[in-house]
């Protein structure tokens, strides 16, 4: 059960990503990396929630590995790794929790100074960290591989120097 359940997360995921993908206009085998990668992180976040991870931890592994996935098909593709990892990481932004902790305003204006008053600011400060949280993972998974190994970054051309060969690191 659990493994139908993840496959058809990675699925919906992964057009999900297609659908974001294809703003940009992207070709068909960019649109179809990226929908692969957003299918395996997704998938990857499925299964560390499931271990009982926090969803913001599993955010950011999941970002984690999109990017350092990402940049090997990148070098591969003659392709930025930008255009695979940010639609593989849209499916993944909490949006039920912003729009909770945006609900939880509303109703906290009309609520003030009231006990369910204190119920709804509870949730608005839960749901607005959590949103919070979870961008911040994925963003921070999604970046520093990138910044980090990359062959222009520092990092990236001392691995470079230490290979001693002129392949790209990752």
């Amino acid at each position: 059960m659990i493994i139908l359940e993840c496959l058809t997360d990675a699925g919906l995921a992964a057009v999900a990503a297609v659908g974001f993908a294809a703003i940009s206009r992207p070709t068909k085998r960019i649109a179809v990396m990226a929908g692969l990668l957003a299918a395996f992180g997704h998938m990857s976040r499925f299964l560390l929630l499931q271990a009982h991870v926090g969803i913001a931890s599993a955010s950011l592994w999941a970002g984690l590995i999109i990017s350092f996935c990402s940049m090997p098909i990148a070098r591969k593709c003659h392709t930025p790794a930008e255009m695979f990892v940010f639609p593989a990481l849209l499916p993944m932004i909490p949006g039920m929790f912003a729009y909770k902790a945006i609900l939880a305003t509303l109703q906290f204006l009309n609520t003030a100074g009231t006990p369910e008053g204190q119920k709804v600011l509870a949730s608005f400060v839960y749901n607005g960290l959590t949103a919070f949280f979870i961008m911040c993972a994925l963003a921070i998974g999604a970046i520093l591989p990138l910044l980090l190994f990359h062959r222009e970054a520092p990092l990236g051309r001392a691995l470079q120097r230490f290979g001693g060969s002129n392949n790209t690191p990752l």
